[in-house]
C-alpha cells in the first residue's frame, strides 16, 4: 500500500502534510502536490494532516490513475519538506469537483 494525492489538492496546496512526513517524499508542483509510490512508506501520518481530505491510501477504488499521476509528476519536480501557506483562493477551491481538468498545472514547484 502507499499513499497518494488525488485532485482535491490541486489549486489549494496545502503543505501540512510535509511537515509530518518521515521519509520527505512529497514534490511539488506549481499548484499541487504528490507523493512518490515508491519512496512512501505506508506511515499513513499525512492523510489526517491533510484539510483538503486529498490524500488517499492506493487500496481505495480507482486508486490506479491517481499512483501513476503521482509516479510521473514526483520525477519531474522539487521535493518539498517545510509548510508553505496554501494558494490564494484555496477556500473557494477546496472541493471543487474535477479539478484536474480544469486547474491542473504540469510546471513544478519552488520545492525548498
Amino acid at each position: 500500500m502507499t499513499y497518494v494525492v488525488t485532485d482535491n489538492c490541486i489549486m489549494c496546496k496545502y503543505t501540512d502534510c510535509v511537515e509530518v512526513c518521515p521519509v520527505d517524499c512529497f514534490y511539488e508542483g506549481e499548484n499541487t502536490l504528490v507523493i512518490h509510490p515508491d519512496e512512501c512508506i505506508d506511515c499513513g501520518v499525512c492523510e489526517p494532516e491533510c484539510p483538503a481530505d486529498a490524500i488517499r491510501p492506493d487500496t481505495e477504488p480507482d486508486m490506479d490513475k491517481w499512483v501513476e499521476f503521482n509516479r510521473k509528476y514526483s520525477e519531474l519536480w522539487p521535493v518539498i519538506t517545510r509548510k508553505k501557506d496554501p494558494m490564494p483562493g484555496y477556500q473557494e477551491m477546496d472541493g471543487q469537483s474535477d479539478k484536474l481538468e480544469k486547474y491542473f498545472s504540469e510546471a513544478p514547484g519552488e520545492g525548498d
